[in-house]
């Protein structure tokens, strides 16, 4: 039975192997980095709408999702961009290697979740493209936000860059749709479909406008009719006798003090 020879491996081709293995610890290292600045902005995202969840009437958050690049698709962006191999290169060059993707129900609350994130002190924004107010040609619309995140490590703090996609359930249902049908025909998309999908975003848009309009006339309404603790009940065109009115101002504010 033949016995397979040992590779013997010259000065050089140890060198080289050490060069790979350390390249290959070198760039784990640097997507963990990444991992954990999306896994902070997630976090925080996710406090903000257990918040709303628990002590609020009213929660603008649907869904958060998360997604980290793999390095196949690092390298094919790379090789799209003419990037140079390297670890600063990649970083400054690639700016979504880690996404984080939150859904809303409204338009509003796409800006509002923004603010709220934004506002945040370790939070630095980077750049910040809206689609909402300016959507791309094929009918795309979303908020984008590239934002700096400090990930505290054992030695010491390492700001990493988190692409956030904020948009309306609206929205996402379209982006999934024209991201399925770009994936099905290689990006070489028939133009009736284009046409569809442009037809489809203006129709999202409107879906949106709508749903917009009826969530704020339902936020603008006061109380229900026989409620006589609402500010517009206690008008004094609505009650004749100011002797009623004073009493149900005082029944208002001992139960705004419970």
């Amino acid at each position: 039975m033949d016995q397979t020879e040992p590779i013997d491996l010259g000065l050089d081709d140890l060198t080289a192997l050490d060069d790979m293995r350390q390249i290959r610890h070198d760039f784990a290292r640097f997507l963990m980095h990444y991992k954990f600045g999306m896994d902070e902005i997630v976090t925080k995202i996710s406090i903000l709408r257990d918040e709303f969840t628990h002590l609020h009437d009213y929660n603008p958050i649907e869904h958060i999702s998360s997604r980290l690049k793999t390095p196949e698709s690092i390298l094919q962006k790379m090789q799209r961009k003419g990037c140079e191999p390297s670890i600063e290169a990649i970083r400054s060059t690639i700016t979504d290697i880690a996404g984080v993707r939150v859904t809303c129900s409204f338009v509003s609350d796409t800006y509002r979740v923004f603010e709220l994130l934004t506002g945040q002190t370790d939070i630095r924004v980077v750049d910040v493209r809206d689609y909402i107010k300016n959507p791309k040609s094929n009918g795309y619309t979303s908020l984008h936000a590239l934002v700096e995140v400090p990930v505290f490590l054992s030695d010491g703090p390492v700001p990493v860059i988190v692409e956030v996609q904020i948009r309306t359930i609206a929205m996402d249902f379209w982006a999934s749709l024209e991201h399925k049908i770009y994936y099905k025909y290689q990006r070489q998309v028939p133009t009736e479909l284009l046409d569809g999908l442009r037809e489809a975003a203006d129709t999202a848009r409107r879906l949106d406008a709508t749903m917009e309009r009826l969530h704020a006339e339902v936020q603008n309404l006061s109380a229900e009719p026989d409620d006589p603790w609402a500010e517009a009940r206690l008008d004094p065109s609505t009650v004749a006798d100011e002797s009623m009115l004073r009493q149900l101002r005082l029944l208002r504010d001992l139960r705004a003090g419970d």
